[in-house]
């Protein structure tokens, strides 16, 4: 959106949202806990559907094969010429991103469009004909271009005063992290009043730092934003953090990779050491290491098998098994630790049957300050930050919402286009907020971009508030109510690898 489509859209919410006192207590929900829905915004004939025409990655790429949404103004201008050639009548438009607190505002790249469709049916066959020319692209609704200042939303936040509400509020999961299980099933086997979706998961393990009731169970994405809720809800603070696992096996110590997710397999990036193409974060960008040591509680169910090494470890922690091959089950209240690559050999020198293995835990803030992981310690590392201190504070670079080197379109697609969104803060009167944006619904909901859904996060009063995972797993739910959003998949609510759940007291 532009400015003057920020102040529309806020504008809107105040108006509706005044006051704690204007919303009444949904009759289903505990004392303290309100549930409001609002629709800011309209359809209006700005809105139309047309077709975007993708780029190649280089300036003489095949265009038939083409793949990359924005690109180069010189990249862009020869596609604009190739399809001039063919009779179409094409658009060059410049795609600007917002200032964030890491990076100036400033130009992303270049986009190429034709045609202006009243449906999604006309620009479909529009784009028949443009494929069938030697084209490569897709339909977009302009109205989901983080542009439009009166685009339709759904915005629907669920506030817990604890003044009023006895309760508390948790993360949970299904049967193991290995489970995904959909949040309504989640609600339902806890024993919740309430959820919403949170974090992130990548081949079922979560998708960064994850603390729960103070046990690591998902190692950080390192420097990236994340979440902490202690007091049972009623201390949310939003905070940078880094952690380090590390193995002692006698005198010799060495860094655990991961916790809990599959060995080799880096999904955001940021890990701890030999990552390729990079060690920073890289949001749903997926690095490798050929050598890593990858611990497994029990919470995680059956750990995957392969070639590498393992050690087997009981709940005294004492090595039960040495084994050359991965796939062992956690013994109960135990671990096991799995290596892969040049990381056996370690294994295989500092841990036989009969010894002692022991693992050391240390996750630290932005200031570097060491976080106690107590009983009563919550941390789910999603991001970005949307404000901190009552101001907007997005780190668009440092969370990894940036893309490096040239291909920008995830960048354009993910942070500046409008998606639905799933939120969590905390007001000025310590209230917490779930929050859910409906989008990729058009005339119904559009969605957002990064930097106005940190802006509806500040104007509904968060002092505190961070990103939660979204697109299709955006859903908030209650007990009693069912779902109260419309996911944007057509099946509906998709399976979760974990949720924050509001549980009464």
């Amino acid at each position: 959106m532009h400015r003057t489509a920020l102040t529309s859209l806020v504008a809107a919410l105040a108006l509706a949202l005044p006051a704690s006192a204007a919303v009444a207590s949904t009759p289903q929900l505990p004392p303290g806990v309100t549930l409001t829905t609002l629709s800011p915004g309209a359809q209006d004939a700005d809105d139309f559907w047309t077709v975007h025409v993708y780029l190649p990655a280089l300036l003489d790429g095949p265009l038939k094969t083409a793949g990359t949404a924005i690109g180069s103004k010189e990249i862009a201008n020869r596609v604009v010429a190739a399809l001039t050639e063919k009779g179409f009548e094409p658009r060059l438009e410049r795609v600007d991103a917002p200032a964030f607190a890491d990076r100036p505002a400033g130009p992303l790249g270049w986009t190429v469009r034709l045609g202006r469709y009243a449906t999604g049916d006309e620009a479909a066959t529009a784009l028949a004909k443009v494929r069938a020319a030697g084209f490569a692209g897709g339909t977009r609704y302009t109205a989901q271009d983080g542009t439009d200042e009166n685009a339709p939303q759904k915005v629907h936040v669920l506030r817990v005063d604890f003044r009023d509400f006895r309760g508390t509020v948790a993360t949970g999961f299904g049967p193991t992290l290995y489970d995904p299980e959909i949040l309504t099933d989640q609600i339902a086997s806890s024993g919740a009043v309430a959820g919403i979706n949170a974090q992130w998961f990548f081949n079922r393990g979560p998708g960064g730092l994850y603390v729960k009731d103070g046990r690591l169970l998902g190692n950080a994405t390192q420097g990236r934003g994340g979440i902490k809720i202690t007091n049972g809800g009623r201390r949310v603070d939003v905070d940078a953090y880094t952690a380090h696992v590390t193995l002692h096996g006698g005198a010799e110590s060495v860094e655990i990779d991961g916790v809990n997710r599959l060995p080799g397999e880096i999904w955001n990036c940021g890990g701890v050491g030999g990552d390729l193409p990079t060690e920073k974060p890289q949001h749903d960008l997926k690095c490798t290491d050929d050598s890593e040591l990858v611990r497994f509680t029990p919470e995680w169910g059956q750990p995957p098998s392969g070639e590498g090494a393992e050690a087997v470890v009981d709940a005294r922690g004492f090595v039960v098994a040495v084994n050359r091959s991965r796939g062992s089950a956690v013994p109960a209240g135990g671990w096991t630790v799995q290596a892969i690559g040049d990381s056996a050999e370690w294994l295989f020198a500092n841990a036989r049957p009969g010894s002692r293995l022991r693992v050391s835990e240390r996750v630290e803030d932005s200031r570097g300050h060491r976080v106690p992981l107590t009983p009563d310690t919550t941390i789910l590392q999603v991001g970005p930050t949307l404000v901190r201190d009552g101001e907007i504070s997005v780190n668009a670079e440092a969370d990894g919402l940036i893309r490096q080197g040239g291909d920008q379109t995830f960048t354009y697609n993910w942070t500046l286009r409008a998606n639905p969104r799933s939120m969590i803060g905390v007001d000025e009167q310590g209230r917490l907020m779930l929050v859910v944006v409906d989008g990729r619904q058009a005339g119904y909901s559009e969605g957002l971009g990064i930097a106005q859904t940190a802006e509806l996060m500040k104007r509904l009063g968060a002092v505190e508030a961070m990103n939660l995972d979204g697109g299709g797993s955006s859903v908030l739910a209650t007990a009693e109510g069912g779902i109260v959003n419309r996911p944007s998949d057509a099946t509906g609510q998709r399976s979760l690898g974990n949720a924050i759940l509001i549980n009464a007291g």
